[in-house]
């Protein structure tokens, strides 16, 4: 496996100060952040970003259209999380960082979506002194890592459009069907093990904005084409339902 760049390593790079030149003039905060909730971006269309420009200007240009149509607060917060990651004064960026999370998760988490939401919860992981905090967000990366791995092998395997085999449905209900290293297949329908673990998230989403992250990501992923969507159209005993 690759390993990380050292300090020095970095230090010596020409592409790591390329990819920094100009930030202290592209990184002025505005001092009223509240104000920026209710200005919108302007541009002609919202385009999504693919990869990273070497340039820091040319990546916040090109971010910026990303956010067309939405709130500046938003932008701003997808601009932390670059200069953060080009590692520009890294601590005093972070420190504005957990300030904006800890005055704006409500509105973060209603207009970040699910992406943005992940790229917060790596910056947490990555910088966050309190191991709480970091293992917590780093957690919330992995789960949704998890589906996107998932998902994706659906996609390359083309089978989006596999029909529920009810036969396999109601094996399910009286014999064990393995997997691997002792796990078997959830007892579709009515099994209880993801309301157990909602039960245990409970405690984690009202520890701290990256609670609410983690919480905001998994009413969302109920309602998503994910796994757990579709096994909740399939269940049916109230008292074990998990969403």
């Amino acid at each position: 496996m690759a390993r990380k760049k050292t300090a020095i390593e970095h230090f010596l790079s020409f592409n790591w100060h390329r990819k920094r030149f100009g930030a202290r003039r592209l990184a002025k905060s505005p001092k009223n952040l509240a104000s920026l909730k209710t200005t919108l971006v302007l541009g002609d269309e919202a385009i999504q970003t693919r990869g990273s420009e070497k340039t820091l200007e040319r990546h916040l240009h090109n971010l910026r259209n990303e956010f067309v149509g939405q709130s500046e607060l938003v932008f701003h917060h997808a601009k932390l999380i670059v200069l953060i990651r080009r590692e520009y004064r890294t601590r005093q960026t972070f420190g504005e960082f957990k300030e904006l999370w800890n005055e704006h998760a409500d509105f973060l988490c209603q207009h970040l979506n699910i992406r943005w939401l992940i790229s917060a919860c790596d910056t947490f992981a990555d910088h966050d002194p309190d191991f709480a905090i970091s293992n917590l967000a780093l957690a919330t990366s992995m789960f949704v890592n998890t589906i996107k791995i998932y998902e994706s092998e659906r996609f390359i395997t083309d089978t989006q459009g596999s029909v529920v085999q009810e036969d396999r449905v109601q094996l399910l209900q009286t014999e064990l069907v393995p997997l691997f290293e002792g796990l078997s297949c959830f007892t579709v329908g009515t099994d209880d093990t993801l309301r157990n673990m909602r039960w245990r998230l409970d405690r984690a989403f009202a520890s701290h904005p990256v609670g609410l992250i983690l919480k905001t990501i998994y009413d969302r992923i109920q309602t998503n084409d994910t796994a757990f969507r579709r096994f909740k159209s399939q269940h049916r005993r109230d008292r074990t339902s998990w969403w």
